[in-house]
Formats: C-alpha cells, sequence, structure tokens
C-alpha cells in the first residue's frame, strides 16, 4: 500500500506516464516538442527527457519504472549521453545507478557524461567514474549544449548547497529542479549545506532573467507564468527570513523595514517597490528604498528615488533626509564638490546633524579639501578613530618585528 491507502497498482494505472510538453503546455515555443516529462510520485521527482541529436535527462529521479516505460516507447538506452542532476537529493538523483545498473548498452555505447554541481555528493560522483561514465562538475555560470541547445547553469544554493538551475534563454525557460515549485515551497536542508540567506540569494538570481516557464522538479510545469511562480517563492523565503507566515497578511512597507534591520538590503528595496505599486504617494517606502540603494551602491538608482520624494508633502522643506541621501549618492558617484552643497542644505534644516556633518568632511576630504574637512570636528573624530583602529588592526597582525 501506499501512504494514501492506494495500492501500487493504482497509481501505475492512474499515472499518466511519459508526456510531450508541447501537448500538456500547449506551447507555441518549438522548444516544447523536444521534451518529454514524467510527473513524479511518492519518492521520486519530475524526470525530464530533451530530445535532440541525442538524448538528455534532467533529474533521472529514483522510480526504476521510469526507463523501462520510456525504452518500450522507442528510445534507445545508448542514446542517453548526458544526465543533470539539479541537487544530490535521492528522488532527483538515484535514477543515475538504475540507469548504470539496469542498461549495460550504455556504458557499451561510451557511456553519459554526468552533470552536478561540484558540491554534488562525492560518492555519487565516485561511482559513476567508476562505472565508466565521464562526470563534468559545475559551479554555476557555465554555458552547456544539452541536446543541440545552450543553457546557462545558475548555481542556486538554499535547499541544499549544490543546487542548480538550467535556463534557456532563447525559449525563456528553466528547469528548476527544488529551487522553485509551484504552489509549495523546500525547507532548507541543513544536513545538505542549505541555507536560507543562500536561497534567497539563489532565488533573486532567478528573478534578474527573463523567465516565463518554469519545469520543476515536483508538480506540474508552468507555462508564461513562470515569474510569478519565481516571485512567490521569493516572498516566501523573505516571510522566513522576518520569522513571519507566509499566509499572514504583513504589510510591504513593514517587511521592507524588518528585512532592512536583518541586513537584506535587496530584499528590502524589493518590497519598497510592491508597497510602491499599491501605493506611488509612500513616503516612508521611497526613502527606505533611496537608503538600501545607497548602501548597495546603486547611487543612480538612489538619486532617481530621492527625486520622487519632491511634492509628496509639506513636510519636504522640514526633512533633511531626501538632502542627505543625495548628497551621499552624489559622493558615491564621486561627484564630492556637487554633493556638499546637499549637504549644507541639510545642515540649514537641522543645523548640527550628525550624518551630514561626517558626509561633507568625507566629501571634503575626497575632493582634496583637507584643511577644511578636518575644520570639522565629528568628521575629525571619525576620521581619526578609523585610522587608529587601522593602525592597531595592523600592529596586531604584524607580530614581533
Amino acid at each position: 500500500m501506499t501512504e494514501n491507502g492506494k495500492t501500487s497498482h493504482e497509481w501505475e494505472t492512474k499515472h499518466p506516464g511519459w508526456l510531450p510538453l508541447s501537448g500538456l503546455l500547449d506551447g507555441a515555443d518549438p522548444f516544447f516538442e523536444n521534451v518529454l516529462f514524467l510527473p513524479g510520485y511518492e519518492f521520486s521527482s519530475n524526470v525530464y527527457i530533451v530530445e535532440g541529436t541525442y538524448l538528455s535527462i534532467v533529474d533521472p529521479g529514483n522510480d526504476y519504472t521510469s526507463f523501462i516505460d520510456l525504452f518500450r516507447r522507442g528510445y534507445k538506452p545508448a542514446d542517453v549521453k548526458k544526465v543533470v542532476v539539479t541537487h544530490g537529493h535521492r528522488d532527483h538523483a538515484m535514477g543515475v545507478f538504475d540507469l548504470l545498473r539496469s542498461y549495460p548498452t550504455i556504458l557499451e555505447n561510451g557511456g553519459f557524461e554526468l552533470i552536478l554541481h561540484e558540491a554534488s555528493p562525492r560518492e555519487l560522483k565516485d561511482m559513476v567514474r567508476k562505472s565508466g561514465c565521464r562526470v563534468k562538475e559545475v559551479r554555476g555560470g557555465e554555458t552547456l549544449e544539452i541536446s543541440g541547445l545552450d543553457w546557462e547553469v545558475i548555481h542556486t544554493p538554499g535547499h541544499t548547497i549544490d543546487g542548480i538551475c538550467l535556463y534557456h534563454p532563447p525559449s525563456k525557460t528553466v528547469f528548476t529542479g527544488d529551487t522553485v515549485l509551484p504552489h509549495a515551497m523546500s525547507e532548507p536542508d541543513e544536513n545538505a549545506g542549505g541555507r536560507l540567506d543562500h536561497y534567497l540569494l539563489g532565488v533573486r538570481t532567478l528573478l534578474g532573467k527573463e523567465i516565463e516557464h518554469v519545469l520543476p522538479g515536483h508538480g506540474l510545469p508552468v507555462l508564461s507564468s513562470g515569474r510569478k511562480v519565481i516571485e512567490e517563492t521569493y516572498e516566501g523565503l523573505m516571510m522566513k527570513v522576518i520569522g513571519v507566515e507566509a499566509k499572514t497578511k504583513t504589510p510591504w512597507i513593514d517587511g521592507a523595514t524588518a528585512l532592512a534591520q536583518r541586513g537584506c538590503l535587496e530584499e528590502a528595496a524589493y518590497c519598497c517597490d510592491r508597497e510602491l505599486f499599491l501605493d506611488p504617494q509612500n513616503r516612508r517606502a521611497h526613502q527606505l528604498k533611496a537608503v538600501c540603494l545607497n548602501d548597495l551602491g546603486r547611487f543612480h538608482e538612489a538619486l532617481e528615488s530621492l527625486g520622487k520624494l519632491t511634492g509628496l508633502g509639506p513636510q519636504d522643506d522640514a526633512d533633511p533626509f531626501p538632502l542627505v541621501g543625495r548628497g551621499y549618492a552624489l559622493m558615491g558617484l564621486g561627484r564630492y564638490e556637487e554633493s556638499v552643497k546637499y549637504f549644507d542644505e541639510a545642515l540649514k534644516v537641522t543645523p548640527g546633524m550628525k550624518d551630514a556633518l561626517i558626509y561633507k568632511g568625507m566629501a571634503l576630504y575626497l575632493a582634496g579639501n583637507y584643511d577644511a574637512a578636518m575644520e570639522i570636528e565629528l568628521f575629525q573624530k571619525e576620521f581619526v578613530g578609523r585610522f587608529q583602529e587601522e593602525l592597531r588592526r595592523k600592529d596586531k597582525g604584524a607580530g614581533p618585528a
């Protein structure tokens, strides 16, 4: 019996078997005509076959019946030349051993190349090498030729340390393994090096790509709305970072504030954008976004965000923040003399403002006006304090002469 009370025979008769992705997704892109999909169930992931001048398998799963059915359809084991494992969990990777054990013609015809991240389980790589097949370890950023198509390898740690996704820019399609799943979210597996902060970084990388179609490790493939699924995963991870249940309706600006306090500046800026989509006049969101962008070194974007603060309310003339923010961004762009003017304007609004004085001193110093910079007492203390700390650090590390 299975966990939900159905017999194995019932699963076999109801399971749809191998499906052409073009029929399942009704996609117009010719790419889908060359991909077969086997839905995963029980203890196996989805399995994908990419057809071309040879066969490539993306995640061979953990169900020995998968390939029996595949090769009954007329495909030949010897045509399998590349096998990609998106991460080393058994439900995705154990099919590698079944291919080697059950289909000797694979090895008789030169074997296949196993592609996986360099941090994937050593036992898996060693066993494949000992069998006579090749192993290609990737780190992310490589372009791989798979069944005649070029795919970009994206390292997406978080669920496990060795997670990778494969991205095909022409069709805007990505194999995501367990990194992005429809209607669900994987947990970081600490035993496999999974970490929540890494997970955020990996999914953020996917958001930077033009993706429409997601082929996940579990659940049905997603056509056209793939970016939405990636965004939902990203937002769910952010809620985990700030310790909030995903179902809780936390205002975007509150989430942005909590994330900024934890140093997740990219995520905080993302939440500010979501808040501003709902309320373009939200002054707090504009300000927090500008702070995050300045701290990230994205000074042009910070200036753009600060420009949108103008005219949002009567407090404009009494608020030194936009002036200090503009000065800081200009200083970051190397426009030191121009930045000093904004710090001076902020000091007119709020005399003695610590940040404005220190930043003004920095701008003057960077512009080569050392004497004027040292006349600012707060900057002098800050400058001398950091200089002395640097000397102490160097002395401590120097050791005996």
